[in-house]
């Protein structure tokens, strides 16, 4: 069987949609609980600093236990971490409200990103470029429980005019506008302005003095870039000047996202032009590394940022629904970190009325931070304990990801295996024989759901410019967020776009070759992938989209976050900007 999945290396340059060692392998360490009534066990996630976090109501009256049990309306608390953090329980009394559900099922599914995969040429004529400044504005259809029109997401679609009146502009419409003055001052390209469309048409002339400070900085970005992309440093560097003068890493969410691509741009400049050499300075931070350390800054995106939120609720519930009639299950988590999204999964499991569960067994894997998912193990542990579940963790510990074989997993004939990845598959892109290996590896395994969550980015382009511009809206949308959300003056926010997103900027942007990291691919580029491996899509029930949309309430940005389904997958954007996708899969 492996032989019909055995194709020439996989190129994550080449596909693209319209718009733009012999290593020592550590044996599993394992736990086994028996059925014990305890407390929940919240000193334990106390001492690791992560107490406290989340509402227990919110999460006992959310989850679905397959799609018969009704949903519950919860109040609304303190939501906190639902990725790394802990989870205080205590059952709530709560009403059904199967009518949520019954309005989410009448949603239709809109086809988008149907183009044909082609391969990108490079060119220094950036006229693709502008192509993707001109289709940068992006429909998206909010999950509020009505069917609503959008617009597909094409090349052949343009952002309506945004209103500029007593409404502030998001960082996107700067960036959109930005991208239109662009467009008119390419000399070079005059005569192809009208085949590629403008958007927002006469916004231009309706700015506050701050927008069109922001629009002229963008703008000079811009044209920086594209001076980059055709090895004019000199003429490069002096636009810089000027952006550099109006930018700064403590302004509002514009003058950030420019300060940090400027950073980038000279960095790159510099590097091309031999004063710095490549090896001089590390281009990447591995933020997987460092999600696993207890920052305060990770901590604050997680509790007033709803992105993990609604991601780690809406996969979970993606989870539970494909084991519902199991009564042993298995789930095999390539990201587990501080493991708090587990909680939601076990209390679902433990109510479960038609099909008692007998075993939940949890497998963590990773390359590093060991200490770190055995003290989540042992967290989990004592949460099953509470509740009276027979539970098992281990962690499957390697040096290197070719050493992962299936035979590490103690996998049992009469468990239901589940795998969970999230925000990992896409550091692995740079290395692609090793993600093929991992892929291959889990067909053989043959789980009954494979939850993938990826970022939403087209950051792998060999073009330059082409991979510039995408990567500037979507940290442009990015920024926003933190800036609505944390406010301007918070001392996490500062920290999170200096040591964690500057970084990933800087990767995308000055490194090239294996030194490039940081390469994101969009959804139709992992269709493409995983269609290798005989993988289908699996559509996400009600019950899982009704997570996405209750967890957004209990922000008070709840209509910046917006929501499409492209096929059968979940895309989490914000204000229009595609930044998550969220999808399920099993091997045929």
């Amino acid at each position: 069987m492996s032989d019909l999945f055995s194709f020439g290396q996989f190129d994550f340059g080449e596909v693209t949609n319209n718009y733009s060692s012999s290593k020592d392998v550590l044996n599993e360490q394992g736990m086994n609980v028996g059925r014990h009534v305890n407390s929940y066990g919240k000193e334990d996630w106390e001492d690791s600093g992560f107490a406290g976090s989340f509402s227990s109501d919110y999460v006992e009256n959310t989850m679905v236990v397959g799609h018969q049990q009704n949903c519950q309306q919860p109040a609304f608390l303190d939501l906190g971490i639902p990725d790394d953090f802990y989870l205080d329980v205590a059952p709530p009394p709560f009403q059904s409200c199967p009518a949520e559900i019954t309005k989410l099922s009448t949603m239709q599914t809109e086809s988008s990103l149907q183009d044909n995969l082609q391969k990108e040429k490079p060119s220094t004529v950036p006229l693709a470029s502008l192509g993707i400044l001109r289709s940068s504005g992006r429909g998206f259809r909010r999950l509020n429980g009505e069917k609503i029109e959008v617009s597909r997401y094409d090349t052949a679609h343009i952002k309506p005019e945004p209103k500029v009146g007593p409404r502030k502009l998001s960082t996107e419409d700067i960036l959109c506008l930005a991208g239109q003055k662009f467009i008119q001052s390419s000399s070079k390209l005059v005569d192809d302005i009208g085949t590629l469309g403008l958007p927002f048409g006469s916004a231009l002339l309706d700015l506050s003095y701050d927008e069109a400070k922001g629009v002229e900085l963008v703008h000079n970005l811009l044209a920086s870039a594209e001076k980059v992309g055709q090895q004019q440093y000199d003429r490069a560097s002096k636009l810089l000047i000027q952006c550099y003068r109006f930018s700064s890493d403590t302004g509002n969410s514009v003058q950030r996202v420019v300060y940090y691509f400027c950073e980038a741009l000279r960095e790159r400049i510099d590097r091309e032009t031999g004063r710095l050499k490549s090896s001089g300075r590390k281009l990447f931070v591995d933020l997987n590394v460092a999600l696993m350390r207890p920052d305060p800054a990770i901590i604050a995106y997680h509790q007033e940022v709803p992105f993990c939120q609604i991601l780690q609720f809406t996969g979970m519930q993606a989870i539970i629904d494909h084991v519902a009639e199991a009564k042993r299950v298995h789930v095999i988590d390539l990201d587990i970190r501080y493991g708090v999204h587990f909680t939601v999964l076990m209390q679902a499991l433990v109510e479960r009325q038609k099909c008692p569960l007998e075993l939940l067994r949890i497998t963590a894997v990773g390359t590093n931070s060991r200490s770190t998912m055995e003290e989540t193990g042992e967290r989990l542990a004592s949460f099953a304990q509470s509740m009276n579940m027979s539970f098992s963790f281990g962690v499957v510990m390697v040096s290197d990801m070719l050493d992962l074989k299936e035979n590490l997993f103690g996998l049992d004939s009469e468990e239901t295996v589940a795998v969970r990845a999230s925000c990992t598959l896409m550091a692995m892109v740079a290395i692609p024989g090793q993600l093929e290996y991992l892929m291959r590896m889990i067909r053989n395994i043959n789980p009954c759901v494979m939850v993938v969550v990826e970022i939403e980015g087209n950051h792998n382009s060999p073009v330059f410019v082409n991979r510039f511009i995408e990567a500037l809206f979507f940290h442009g949308a990015l920024f926003d967020s933190l800036e609505d959300c944390m406010g301007q003056n918070n001392s996490n926010r500062k920290i999170l776009e200096s040591t964690y997103f500057s970084q990933e900027i800087l990767n995308i942007v000055a490194a090239e070759g294996e030194e490039r990291i940081s390469r994101h691919v969009n959804i139709s580029v992992w269709r493409a992938f995983f269609s290798r491996f005989g993988m289908v899509e699996e559509g996400l029930s009600t019950s899982s989209l009704y997570q996405a949309n209750l967890v957004t309430k209990n922000f008070a940005c709840v209509d910046s976050c917006t929501f499409d389904m492209d096929g059968k997958c979940l895309i989490l954007g914000w204000k229009g900007t595609p930044l998550y996708s969220l999808s399920a899969w099993k091997f045929v």
